[in-house]
């Protein structure tokens, strides 16, 4: 057993899930990843389905987990842009695998999501 932070990890892969785990972070990390530098209001418009509250949580438990940093742009009106951290660029191996496993596997069920990605945002 594995103890950080005052919690018990069963392993390594325990930890980075405790990291990336749950349905919108491995989404924000690889976005980020994709396009370097995004507002709220991009993640937002990006993640169909997750609220306004779920995404400000997750967001700033990646911020505390050191894997993005957040950029005041302006207070009025209030602005921010989030990147990844140099930790957070640590797992873009992850990111691309995610990806193009899911693409291969889009395209073993008739989806060429490459030929027609201008259809997603």
């Amino acid at each position: 057993m594995i103890k950080l932070h005052n919690k018990t990890y069963t392993c390594p892969v325990d930890v980075t899930l405790s990291f990336i785990g749950g349905k919108w972070k491995l989404l924000i990390l690889s976005h980020l990843h994709q396009f370097e530098k995004k507002s709220f209001s991009e993640i937002r418009d990006n993640l169909p389905g997750v609220s306004e509250k779920m995404l400000s949580q997750q967001l700033k438990e990646l911020e505390r987990d050191k894997l993005i940093e957040k950029k005041v742009l302006s207070l009025k009106p209030y602005r921010v842009e989030y990147s990844l951290t140099a930790f957070g660029k640590s797992l873009s191996p992850l990111y691309a695998f995610i990806s193009e496993w899911g693409i291969g596997y889009l395209k073993e069920n008739g989806i060429d999501y490459v030929k027609d990605q201008a259809l997603y945002k």
